[in-house]
């Protein structure tokens, strides 16, 4: 009889699965095509509308080891109330749709997270950074100063939400850690921005009209802020209003900045001064003037050649054609027509038997 010893079997826990991480964020690069598209949709929405409404859009790319790759991104619709923080809308389902259309483009291009133009974080982005994280569980903020000179740096921020453990003991929050980022783009994307550059011109350089236009779009506010000011003055004088000792401050400091235009030398220099600028519009208005006659006079010329032109050419043609029916036999009115008096002539001349009368019989 064999005896069979039992061994012990360890029970082996259940074991998590392997689950892929992506390593961590350290740089993000941010193609020239998302500024300008940022840039654009800014000017599209926020500056037409209320000058300081910042947009929101998704970012587009994907990651390369520990450097996010920004290569594109679209606009959402978003709304806030700047009174209160904690209300927003963001669009879900044009977000969607949109990046269903932007994945049959280019499959490789996934959403890595979202843009404002900033220019700097808002109380309410951990919240709407938290609604990305839906579509990309490392999403990364870029903030982009749109208003932002060249000569301040680079315009772009990028930021990632990290859990911010606190010494007391009470709950994790979250908030955000910058990271690394830079502008860099391929080759044919370098060309594609030169070419576009060319082509951008400088909206403030506008024609005369445009500016003169401005001008007084500018005076017209002026006057009508300065009779809101009057009205305000007025009322309080006849107590009608409190009186409001920084209002006062800043209006006599606003007008101690006017220029003391009692000054017989100074009134001299402005006078001066718009009549060298009235003189060079005044020029420059004769000078389109007498362009214009030029250009007026030499189209009625040329005008005149080619109807000179158009009537030697009939004439030539004219005579040719008259020229061929000569050769056929066609008669002309130098040539007057003989047949008919050829005919009176054969008429009027008797025949030979006729004249001669009967026939004498002949003698046997």
């Amino acid at each position: 009889m064999v005896r069979v010893q039992s061994v012990p079997v360890e029970e082996k826990k259940d074991e998590k699965p392997l689950v892929y991480e992506p390593p961590k964020i350290e740089t993000v690069v941010v193609h020239p095509l998302v500024l300008l598209s940022v840039v654009d949709h800014y000017n599209r929405s926020g500056k037409v509308t209320t000058g300081q409404k910042r947009v929101v859009g998704v970012l587009l790319g994907e990651q390369r080891g520990t450097t996010l790759d920004v290569s594109n991104c679209f606009a959402v619709p978003f709304e806030e109330d700047k009174s209160d923080s904690r209300v927003w809308f963001l669009d879900h389902d044009y977000l969607e749709n949109m990046f269903a259309m932007f994945e049959k483009v280019n499959a490789r291009e996934r959403i890595v997270g979202w843009y404002h133009s900033g220019p700097k974080l808002c109380p309410s982005d951990i919240t709407i950074n938290e609604l990305f994280r839906k579509y990309a569980n490392n999403s990364v903020l870029v903030v982009v100063d749109v208003r932002r000179k060249e000569s301040d740096g680079l315009p772009t921020e990028a930021y990632i939400a990290v859990d911010e453990v606190h010494d007391d003991g009470s709950p994790t929050t979250k908030t955000f850690d910058r990271l690394h980022s830079q502008i860099g783009a391929e080759e044919a994307e370098e060309v594609g921005i030169e070419h576009l550059l060319r082509d951008i011109k400088d909206t403030t350089l506008g024609p005369l009209s445009q500016r003169l236009g401005a001008q007084l779009d500018g005076l017209s506010g002026l006057l009508r802020n300065l009779r809101e000011i009057g009205n305000y003055l007025e009322l309080v004088a006849s107590n009608q209003l409190p009186i409001n000792h920084n209002v006062t401050y800043q209006l006599q400091d606003m007008f101690n900045r006017l220029p003391d235009l009692r000054l017989h030398d100074m009134v001299r220099a402005v006078h001066v001064n718009t009549n060298d600028q009235m003189l060079v519009i005044y020029i420059a208005a004769i000078m389109r003037a007498v362009l214009a006659l030029h250009d007026l006079i030499g189209n009625k010329l040329a005008n005149r050649e080619s109807e000179r032109n158009e009537e030697g050419n009939t004439a030539v043609d004219g005579k040719k054609s008259a020229g061929d029916q000569t050769k056929k036999g066609t008669l002309t009115p130098e040539e007057p027509d003989t047949s008919k008096d050829n005919d009176a002539t054969a008429g009027a001349i008797p025949k030979a038997e006729d004249s001669s009368g009967p026939a004498a019989p002949s003698k046997k």
